[in-house]
């Protein structure tokens, strides 16, 4: 029985916050390219008002102020990357909700809030389908939270165990042991080959090799002639003086 892997513990979380600064920070944030969302005011002032010309909201004609060019003095203004949004325009794709100073997500030019691109994107469990935070692990591909990995029969954590799977379904060494391993015709026990665990059949009889020994002397048979006696396996040495 060959035991299945469990990847390492995983976690996937993103959140980039908006920040509300100065002038001369929101320079140096544009130069470096930072992955910050920038929160400032419309100013009043012909130097300002000549800047602010450039300025358009991204969501257009569905602009939430009413006017994509609309720099009224006072009022505010987002911007991310190379895009700028009025304030309230700045909002959560999904739920609409304006992102203000709470975390944000962005994918695929997309805006989100935590709650709704955790809802659309997060990584759900398998077995319980809720939202796998920290701490999940990987089994056969499909995510699991650590708690709900556990063995088909007796529900035991198989989180940093040795289990198998049948039927595509986990089972602690111990529980597929008794559900589905041969038994020894010697001990009884489960022979479940873990831990390179060898072992020896014969006909439809198996035994571990600890246990494959002489009926009459004791002695190992691995490796070794031997002779049948009913349900007996005796060596050569005892079956000559058995017949004689």
């Amino acid at each position: 029985m060959a035991m299945d892997i469990l990847s390492s513990d995983f976690d996937s979380r993103l959140r980039l916050k908006t920040k509300t600064i100065g002038g001369e920070r929101i320079k140096r944030a544009k130069d470096n390219n930072e992955d910050i969302a920038i929160l400032s005011m419309f100013l009043p002032g012909a130097t300002a008002a000549k800047e602010q010309e450039k300025f358009r909201c991204h969501l257009g004609m569905d602009c939430r102020v009413g006017d994509c060019r609309d720099t009224t003095p006072g009022t505010k203004k987002m911007e991310y990357k190379t895009r700028q949004w009025h304030e309230k325009c700045f909002c959560c794709c999904v739920c609409k909700t304006a992102i203000g100073t709470k975390s944000f997500i962005p994918r695929e030019q997309e805006i989100y809030c935590a709650g709704c691109y955790e809802e659309k994107y997060a990584t759900r469990c398998i077995k319980c389908k809720k939202i796998i935070t920290s701490g999940g692990v990987t089994y056969k591909n499909e995510p699991w939270h650590r708690e709900c990995f556990t063995c088909t029969h007796c529900q035991v954590s198989l989180a940093g165990q040795r289990f198998t799977s049948r039927d595509e379904k986990p089972y602690c060494a111990e529980c597929f042991g008794e559900l589905f391993a041969k038994r020894c015709t010697s001990c009884t026990k489960p022979i479940t080959g873990i831990g390179g665990t060898r072992f020896i059949s014969f006909e439809d009889r198996h035994w571990h090799n600890d246990c494959f020994i002489c009926a009459m002397c004791k002695t190992s048979l691995v490796g070794r002639g031997f002779i049948t006696d009913e349900q007996d396996v005796i060596c050569p040495e005892c079956a000559k003086q058995k017949l004689m």
